[in-house]
């Protein structure tokens, strides 16, 4: 069978469906003949990878966002079957593509799907529940969070304020930056209990707690500089009880993954990650990959060398 590219038009804030013919011809003259398909909602990237994975597709594309990304990668790990991804990035944050260091040109990107090689890479899972209070799982390739980092993701995607910015890139950017000031003024700690690798359940005071595959999320914030997408083990990185000030005054280091100096982050490595709200009834949403999916308790594992992926 012909590699299958599953698109999703909507990704970039539209731009992926304008450029596609584009995009395509890049595809064909760089990479050679395959299949398409498009995503016209969410969960179908999952569900059309799960079906051509299931059907003996060897090799499957997603082009789109770090969402697009996810969906197609957890389609084809709930498969079971040994299939090689492959990225054509065209999202707005691209924070996987930075991971495996995969040019945002389609032109150049499709020369690396054609003549790269393969790589074994881990993914994280984490078992959470719905907000339809259902025990789910959902498998992960950047990082997962809650806190801030979800509180801005949930703002972002309510936040119609800045809907009359042409340009769907600048408008993503412009309402990421507005909706992160307004969730740190006056932010408060969040009290969680934490458990890792099986040892003693711990509180935990925390204005942004990840765990993390690969080092980047937030559309380029280097939030676990140390991750390794081959090594078997989630990077925790805690931002402590920090003041808004503090925040404003080292946003830059996020960028430099430099903030592991300041003295409220602590990371370290696990590969299992159990954490509850301290208080029965407290409802803190997490993010998987910049989606929504559900809310604590969680558990997160790393899942060692699951995934065949192109890369440079």
């Amino acid at each position: 069978m012909l590699p299958l590219v599953i698109v999703n038009p909507k990704s970039a804030g539209g731009s992926t469906r304008n450029n596609w013919s584009a995009i395509a011809s890049d595809l064909r003259a760089h990479f050679g003949p395959y299949k398409v398909a498009f995503t016209k909602g969410p969960g179908d990237g999952m569900h059309l990878a799960k079906a051509a994975a299931e059907s003996g597709r060897e090799f499957i594309i997603a082009c789109g966002g770090d969402g697009t990304i996810n969906e197609v990668a957890n389609g084809i790990l709930e498969s079971g079957r040994d299939v090689e991804f492959g990225v054509l990035p065209s999202g707005t944050g691209g924070d996987f593509r930075r991971s495996l260091r995969m040019p945002q040109s389609s032109r150049e990107a499709a020369r690396i799907l054609r003549e790269a090689a393969t790589r074994w890479i881990d993914v994280g899972r984490v078992t959470f529940q719905s907000h339809s209070d259902e025990t789910v799982s959902r498998y992960f390739l950047n990082v997962s969070s809650f806190g801030l980092a979800a509180s801005i993701i949930e703002r972002v995607k309510s936040n119609k304020a800045l809907d009359w910015i042409p340009l769907g890139g600048v408008r993503g950017r412009a309402s990421f930056a507005l909706s992160t000031l307004r969730e740190v003024v006056g932010i408060d700690a969040l009290t969680v209990r934490v458990r890792i690798d099986g040892g003693e359940e711990r509180p935990l005071s925390t204005v942004n707690f990840c765990i993390a595959n690969a080092r980047y999320f937030g559309g380029g914030m280097m939030i676990a500089p140390n991750a390794k997408l081959d090594d078997g083990f989630l990077d925790v990185v805690n931002i402590g009880d920090i003041r808004t000030a503090k925040i404003l005054m080292n946003a830059y280091t996020l960028y430099k993954g430099s903030h592991l100096d300041l003295s409220e982050v602590k990371s370290s490595l696990a590969k299992r990650i159990e954490v509850s709200p301290a208080q029965r009834g407290d409802e803190i949403h997490l993010e998987t990959d910049g989606e929504l999916p559900g809310k604590l308790p969680a558990v997160y594992e790393a899942v060692p060398h699951a995934l065949r992926v192109r890369t440079p």
